[in-house]
């Protein structure tokens, strides 16, 4: 047997830059070969590639519109080149602010077709050829909120946490299913440090995030084989800064 066949190996999504990079830089460094799915950043995923493969593992680019037919047929493309897939991990991610009234029918179409439709079909297939492994779905600690600015990727990403305990059910035991929900750890490369440090107040723990603990959560998913079906939290517990309106902290006049 070679190499492929006895190495475990991982499909990322969305793998040629930012947080999808970064974990399967990770994962290559603890010995999976990795299948790097990208769309249109294909000068990004040459160099990740080149990246991935000094450290030692096979990597292969998988060019695929998440939003297309061929979602269909990814997943065993990837089973060709790799047999033994062990992990999904759908990091790809739209991402557009709109309000509801403001929603197109086609910018709804998008933003589910590839936050929710895409994971699904995917992670359905993967429990179908995999034997035993684990998903790990990136969503959002927006989910946490109620912000109609982005409306339509909002729901996809709920939708999507949703799907994280409904397959975890339908695929046990062979297959575990969590999610990492990061908080202000990546922004745009539009928002400015103003923009950060005003994100920053509503964080408890006073800070923004380090990739570093997005890794270390999916490692946590990864090693404890005894959890599934949940979606972690790595936002500084800003999800848990909400305390709402009550009478305790209600000064009389003030709704006048």
């Amino acid at each position: 047997m070679t190499e492929i066949d006895l190495r475990p190996a991982a499909l990322v999504t969305g793998a040629a830059t930012r947080l999808g990079l970064a974990f399967a830089r990770a994962l290559a460094m603890q010995g999976f070969d990795i299948a790097l799915h990208y769309h249109h950043s294909k000068s990004e995923a040459e160099a990740a590639i080149d990246e991935i493969t000094a450290l030692g593992v096979h990597c292969q680019g998988f060019q695929c519109d998440l939003a297309g037919e061929g979602v269909n047929t990814l997943v065993d493309e990837v089973v060709e080149r790799f047999p033994a897939l062990q992990l999904l991990i759908n990091c790809a991610s739209a991402y557009t602010a709109a309000k509801i009234a403001e929603t197109t029918p086609a910018l709804l179409k998008q933003q589910f077709e590839v936050n929710f439709f895409a994971p699904f079909l995917l992670s359905g297939r993967f429990a179908s050829v995999v034997q035993r492994g684990a998903i790990i779905n990136i969503i959002d600690n927006k989910i946490a909120f109620q912000q109609n600015n982005y409306a339509a990727y909002l729901l996809s990403k709920k939708a999507l946490a949703e799907l994280t305990t409904l397959s975890a059910a339908e695929f046990a035991p062979n297959i575990r299913v969590n999610g990492i929900a990061p908080g202000v750890v990546l922004p745009g490369s539009n928002r400015t440090e103003d923009y950060i440090a005003w994100r920053v107040q509503g964080i408890p723990a006073g800070r923004q995030g380090h990739v570093s603990e997005l890794v270390a959560a999916m490692n946590y998913l990864l090693q404890n084989e005894f959890v599934t079906g949940q979606v972690l939290y790595v936002d500084g517990g800003e999800s848990i800064n909400q305390r709402g309106l009550n009478a305790e902290d209600y000064v009389p006049g003030s709704g006048s």
